[in-house]
């Protein structure tokens, strides 16, 4: 058997690698090659490169497979031109965004958390509960929302074609953010009605996203916080990234109270990154409930066998797991 480290050293150096893309991100490198390709010198001015850095910036990001580069001129390729470019809807890098100016820092403290339990943000040591704060900026809120969105599109658009809505006529997404899930679902099922429900604040930018995809006949906002208030009454529920930020407690308590909205023969749809059962395989689920620790006080990402669990204590049956896309599945259970 012949031995090699490079696994080792990729992986322990693949910070690199990130924080090449994260500032390419940060620096709307390819929004700007969206609007036009340039050559090196073209692109040192357009983004504010030292020319000591230029060269082997932009070649590191064609080495990753970001950019392509034809006689000298270097473009966009065709992922990161659809999802990296902030002009056009598909745009994820809000999320990478989000990655560079807050998870990064902070996931150098894993150590700590690992040691400690405790979130590593800027809750740490005491500090004032960053979501709290975020809530209250409507400029920073918009921009958090929409993010949750790109990371989210994928499974949501997955979620729309997949589950077998024509046994059902409503739907509400729990913890709806900017609303994509239910806009998915309903772009693809037109015979569906929908309601998002999240903090009254989440409103107005809700309003303007189901209205800009020209859904306001058939898709409304209630707001409302899921630890006081009733869920909204609908044939299905929908729990898109939300299980993952809370504890054991809250997570059951968040399925008895869908099971009680929900009308017989109602269902409810948890999707997150799944864990495999075996806990070996969906190495981004492991690392995404690592993320939990860093930001939330009681977070954790789980298998599909524990949310079954979870599920069939609060009352459902006929529960299953279904794959999504990349590390994203969905748990269902039928009240």
């Amino acid at each position: 058997m012949d031995l090699s480290p490079e696994r080792i050293l990729q992986t322990g150096m693949a910070f690199w690698a990130s924080k090449t893309l994260l500032s390419a991100v940060e620096m709307e490198l390819f929004t700007e090659l969206a609007k036009r390709p340039g050559d090196l010198a073209t692109l040192q001015s357009r983004i504010d490169l030292h020319p000591r850095a230029a060269r082997d910036f932009l070649d590191a990001l064609v080495a990753l497979g970001f950019l392509q580069r034809n006689e000298g001129v270097y473009q966009n390729t065709p992922d990161t031109e659809v999802f990296l470019d902030k002009g056009k809807p598909s745009y994820i890098g809000g999320i990478l965004e989000m990655c560079n100016h807050r998870l990064y820092p902070y996931w150098g403290s894993l150590t700590t958390a690992l040691r400690t339990g405790e979130p590593q943000n800027e809750a740490k040591g005491g500090g004032s509960d960053p979501f709290v704060a975020l809530y209250a900026d409507p400029g920073k809120l918009r921009e958090f929302l929409r993010a949750m969105s790109g990371v989210s599109r994928g499974a949501n658009m997955a979620i729309a074609n997949k589950f077998p809505w024509a046994s059902y006529q409503t739907c509400a997404d729990i913890g709806t953010a900017q609303g994509d899930l239910v806009t998915q679902i309903t772009l693809a099922q037109p015979h569906l009605r929908g309601v998002g429900f999240d903090l009254p604040e989440v409103g107005p930018i809700f309003d303007e996203y189901v209205e800009a995809n020209g859904l306001v006949e058939r898709v409304t906002f209630q707001g409302g916080s899921f630890f006081t208030d009733d869920l909204p009454k609908a044939d299905v529920l929908l729990f898109g990234h939300i299980l993952h930020d809370w504890d054991l407690e809250t997570k059951q308590m968040l399925l008895r109270k869908a099971y009680a909205a929900l009308p017989v023969g109602g269902a409810v749809v948890i999707y997150d990154a799944i864990i495999d059962d075996d806990r070996s395989k969906n190495a981004f689920g492991l690392m995404m409930s690592l993320n939990m620790l860093i930001e939330t006080p009681g977070g954790f990402d789980y298998s599909g066998k524990d949310c079954i669990g979870w599920m069939q204590e609060a009352g459902f049956k006929d529960c299953r797991v279904e794959h999504l896309v990349g590390p994203d599945s969905m748990v269902i259970g039928i009240k």
